[in-house]
């Protein structure tokens, strides 16, 4: 293992409470910068579309790789590189236990859903040096805090036991994404993931275990991923490994990712980048059009594997609503109508409390968290919802 005081050339306040920068033979190519944290739950700004108010975020980085990853642009904050950098370069809070639990200990704490994952994953490799998760996991149950997670990591199953046994005291949301059923190009466009069969291997495993398990579908890429043999592939799989719900959400590149996942396509597949700039435009989603004609395709194919449209879901909130959920009178549909509007609007707040109404997932608006990955009672009420 190999130490280092400071991060050589990096501007010091840009990343504050640095400790140590550390190296592994374990990781090889994985720079680790540990970190004191001052706070641990990080407040959702108000005019934030996702349907909670806190987020907590062990590591800033992710080697996962992803190239299409949305969190990218989030690396620059700290002046460090959102491509390859953001892959290797990873932060850790190696106090991040100890800092939540007096958080959550203070009187002002209103024991709201604190969700994980929604910027980086909490479960990629760092987590298996840190082991971080177990105490994040039994602190928020000690404190009767409800909480979700979404993860590619197979590290997942490790912690099922500890999340089946806190499940009786506090509400537990679980997701999965999963995506890239190509060998050659899931290696390619997620090297640093466990394979999709060994996360789907996941997602059975907690169902087994009595808890949720929802699954993002996410991302579909044009001209890649959203042949009616691949995604009827993937449904499939899902419906079989008995997922509670399953949101299909249609490739977006925000900058960071966008350049990063630009120079991937011209590398690897440059007749489509033409086309994906057609679709794109200068923006970060695809076209509404083509949103339209991929949920149109995903219907049928949720409906043949037994994934059905609730009440008050995609009928009623237009035909860009990719989001689809299992008929489990365990995990009740929810109901009510929203009203579709232009395809770049962004979502207005209710009366209530943001967070009770509202719907997107993680640098998607327009889509909504599939049933199992918000803890019970957290899901979004869908007659509070208008798309503007």
């Amino acid at each position: 293992m190999v130490e280092a005081p400071a991060l050589p050339g990096l501007d010091a306040p840009r990343i504050r409470g640095l400790m140590r920068t550390v190296t592994t033979p374990e990781f090889a190519g994985i720079t680790f910068h540990e970190v004191a944290a001052r706070s641990a739950l990080n407040h959702v700004p108000g005019d934030s579309p996702m349907p909670f108010r806190w987020t907590l975020n062990p590591y800033r980085g992710c080697s996962h790789a992803c190239v299409y990853c949305f969190a990218r642009g989030t690396h620059s904050y700290l002046d460090l590189d959102t491509g390859a950098g953001f892959d290797s370069e990873i932060v850790v809070k190696v106090n991040l236990v100890e800092v939540l639990t007096r958080e959550l200990a203070r009187g002002s704490w209103g024991h709201e859903h604190v969700a994980m994952g929604t910027n980086t994953d909490p479960y990629q490799r760092a987590e298996g040096r840190y082991r971080l998760m177990p105490g994040v996991i039994r602190a928020l149950a000690a404190s009767g805090t409800p909480f979700s997670i979404l993860t590619k990591g197979g590290l997942l199953r490790r912690d099922l036991p500890l999340l089946q046994e806190v499940s009786a005291d506090v509400p537990v949301g679980l997701g999965m994404s999963i995506a890239i059923w190509h060998e050659s190009l899931h290696r390619s466009l997620e090297p640093g993931t466990p394979s999709p069969k060994a996360r789907l291997e996941v997602v059975r495993a907690a169902r087994e275990a009595g808890l949720p398990c929802g699954v993002f579908l996410a991302p579909v890429l044009p001209w890649l991923t959203d042949s009616d043999e691949h995604l009827d592939e993937a449904i499939g799989r899902l419906a079989a490994a008995g997922a509670t719900g399953v949101t299909v959400v249609p490739l977006h590149l925000r900058p960071g990712a966008r350049e990063w996942f630009f120079a991937w396509l011209q590398r690897e597949h440059p007749k489509l980048v033409r086309r994906y700039r057609e679709l794109y435009g200068s923006g970060s989603y695809a076209s509404k059009e083509y949103r339209k004609w991929l949920a149109a395709r995903v219907q049928p194919l949720l409906r043949r594997h037994g994934v059905i449209a609730p009440p008050g879901g995609t009928e009623e909130r237009g035909e860009d609503a990719t989001a689809l959920e299992p008929q489990d009178p365990e995990y009740p549909e929810r109901r009510g109508a929203v009203e579709a509007g232009s395809a770049g609007g962004g979502i207005r707040r209710s009366e209530r409390n943001r967070g009770a109404g509202m719907a997107g997932i993680p640098g998607d608006p327009e889509s909504r968290f599939p049933a199992g990955s918000l803890p019970a009672g957290r899901e979004p009420e869908q007659e509070q919802l208008r798309l503007i």
